[in-house]
């Protein structure tokens, strides 16, 4: 298998693999073929593995990396890229060091190579997924920041960054911010492109991390609109690859780094066979005229007693 090609984060000059293996299973738990993937992901070339606290699975991830070291699949946990996430319960001054300190204890490392802020949202300590509407608190952007950035220096993780967060939200944070953040893990495929969000971003040297980016079916809010749209399967057949491989090349092909996630070994290995052709200048045009929707609302966050009161408000809107 071909090396992974990657993208230089502009912060401290590491690479992301711009393909990643994603770690999120719903309804959110640990499951027995976690570690066993992981390990198959590895033997075949992936290098970057994205997990969060709320997913449940940085224990079983923690379990590979070292049975992967043991079995000398890697030599160093150096060659690996591990990105997980603060949930929104932890979003609180007090909070986000230790949420960081029992995700590294979960994974058995001593650091993360990148750590997001989950949601621009806070929640009471202790919420979870799903939660209650009156667990949703306004999110201390400046103190949960500066957190953020305490982390970094203490070496707890190379990188920083953020995830769901809007232009007009970005906008907020850098204003305030000492170190920005380097990546915004958003939801990207060919029926949400978010060219304005791209557009933003690379302005301001943000990298765009790519979740949903075959329309996310299987979560809450998962959409058919992808694998069902009859452009993406003309363009499928008419290269002879998949549909799932035209939507990753025309990612790939955008820059971006996408998280993907099947436990199924074809699968994984189809995932991974982007690298060695090219869309046409007529395919990338044909993807450019879907019409686009938001898969993920996030209308849980939504409420008339909370910070956001509309779908409009929370994505600033960007829908």
């Amino acid at each position: 298998m071909e090396k992974i090609p990657g993208a230089v984060l502009a912060s401290n000059g590491k690479t992301i693999p711009l393909v990643g293996f994603g770690m999120a299973e719903f309804p959110f738990s640990t499951s027995e073929d976690t570690k066993e993937s992981v390990l198959h992901a590895i033997t075949l070339g992936y290098r970057h593995f994205d997990t969060a606290s709320l997913y449940q699975s940085e224990q079983p991830l923690g379990e590979a990396i070292t049975e992967a070291l043991r079995l000398g699949l890697i030599k160093s946990r150096d060659e690996l890229f591990i990105t997980s996430k603060l949930w929104c319960s932890d979003a609180h001054r007090h909070l986000v060091i230790p949420a960081l300190q029992n995700t590294l204890r979960n994974l058995g490392l001593e650091y993360l190579d990148l750590y997001l802020v989950h949601y621009p949202g806070s929640l009471k300590p202790g919420s979870g997924f799903p939660f209650n509407k009156e667990d949703i608190v306004a999110m201390d952007y400046e103190t949960v920041w500066k957190e953020m950035e305490e982390c970094q220096k203490l070496g707890l993780t190379k990188s920083i960054g953020v995830s769901n967060f809007s232009c007009k939200k970005l906008e907020k944070l850098l204003a305030m911010a000492k170190i920005p953040p380097i990546v915004n893990q958003v939801e990207m495929n060919p029926v949400w492109q978010q060219k304005k969000l791209r557009e933003f971003c690379e302005v301001k040297g943000i990298h765009i991390s790519a979740y949903s980016p075959l329309g996310g079916k299987g979560t809450p809010w998962g959409t058919v609109r992808v694998m069902d749209s009859q452009v993406l399967k003309e363009i499928a057949t008419s290269r002879g690859k998949s549909i799932v491989q035209v939507c990753l090349r025309w990612a790939y092909e955008q820059g971006v780094s996408v998280i993907v996630k099947s436990y199924n070994k074809e699968r994984m290995k189809e995932n991974l066979g982007i690298f060695d052709w090219k869309l046409t200048v007529e395919d990338v045009h044909k993807i450019e005229q879907i019409p686009q929707g938001r898969g993920n609302p996030a209308e849980f966050f939504v409420t008339k007693e909370g910070p956001f009161k509309s779908t409009e408000e929370f994505w600033d809107g960007e829908i």
